[in-house]
């Protein structure tokens, strides 16, 4: 069954933005924190400041991050709507193979029984 294309958006912004490892990385790393700046999110990461709020905005863009202002702070979390909607996604895949295989299996050894 085709998802709707609200979702199917959805998982293609989560997908593309997970493509990244250092985005995914900045992924683990918050969830790891909770709430972090970009600067402290950096101090762990091999690249500059700004290229780590550059890869926070993609993350944001794609729904999962939530920047929040905090005085002359921006504060990120993370947000597990999206990537919960790319893993219900994943897992109605993975389910819709898994009957394709059981039933190629079913074929494959009724095939075998009936050879003489």
């Amino acid at each position: 069954m085709p998802m709707p294309q609200a979702d199917a958006e959805v998982v293609d912004g989560v997908l593309a933005a997970l493509a990244d490892p250092t985005r995914r990385r900045l992924l683990d790393l918050l969830s790891g924190h909770g709430q972090a700046t970009a600067s402290t999110l950096g101090r762990d990461m091999p690249v500059s400041r700004q290229a780590v709020v550059k890869h926070l905005g993609v993350l944001d863009a794609a729904g999962l991050v939530e920047a929040t202002k905090v005085g002359r702070e921006v504060r990120y979390m993370v947000r597990p709507d999206s990537l919960d909607a790319t893993a219900r996604w994943m897992a109605a895949l993975a389910a819709d193979w898994d009957r394709r295989l059981a039933r190629i299996k079913r074929f494959a050894e009724a095939a075998e029984r009936d050879i003489p």
